[in-house]
């Protein structure tokens, strides 16, 4: 009969032994943007824990709170983009890619919104510090949009109400060089270059009917 209790104590050494191997190559990297051994080990523990996972599963019918999928480590490499060591990747069509979106909001009520950008200001002033005043429509929003990292998504409150948007995505040839914009220039970094090419653009309707849902996007 196999050891399931065994085997799941194994299975737990390998998972612990990972995440102290990630740790250390993520403090050898010190920050590096994708460095290798930080993602080979990120792959280990990524396994490791699926696989405890699993067994628990099978021996007692329970799971842990780690929502992850096996990865296959050749995929891994694929995917981080190396390869074998030493050889370097190329790509005879390195592309730029400009995201650019627009989303319009209706304030049903100023002073709500500028009550709900207090609270954010709030939070994120030090204690012993007075915040000031939010003043304005548009100061609000921008106290959301940093409180939310300057995702859009820091936007969905009830004191917004969505309207119509728009994304388009282009290929461009050179990318955006905030410097050579003023900060209150309002349409430089949004100009599309004469290099650029559009590849599509996708309309948003927050209260747009299902039937219609097909025909909300414009592809290029």
């Amino acid at each position: 009969m196999t050891d399931q209790h065994g085997e799941l104590d194994a299975a737990l050494e390998r998972v612990i032994d990972a995440a102290r191997a990630h740790l250390t190559a993520v403090r050898a990297a010190q920050g590096r943007i994708d460095d290798d051994d930080v993602w080979q080990a990120y792959v280990t523990l990524n396994n490791a824990s699926f696989a405890y996972d699993e067994r628990l599963l099978d021996a007692f019918g329970e799971v842990t709170p780690w929502d992850v999928e096996s990865i296959d480590p050749d995929e891994a490499d694929e995917r981080f983009g190396g390869g074998a060591e030493g050889v370097e990747a190329t790509d005879p069509h390195p592309r730029v890619i400009s995201v650019r979106q627009r989303r319009d909001y209706r304030v049903p009520s100023v002073s709500a919104l500028l009550r709900v950008a207090e609270v954010a200001r709030r939070e994120s002033t030090p204690e012993e510090d007075e915040p000031a005043p939010v003043e304005g429509v548009g100061e609000a929003v921008l106290e959301l949009l940093q409180s939310g990292d300057g995702s859009l998504s820091a936007l969905d409150v009830p004191e917004l109400e969505p309207l119509d948007g728009v994304v388009m995505v282009s290929e461009v040839g050179t990318p955006v060089d905030l410097e050579s914009f003023d900060d209150d220039d309002p349409v430089g970094p949004f100009t599309p270059a004469a290099d650029d090419r559009l590849v599509g653009r996708l309309d948003e309707h927050p209260f747009l009917d299902e039937d219609d849902h097909d025909h909300a996007g414009h592809q290029h």
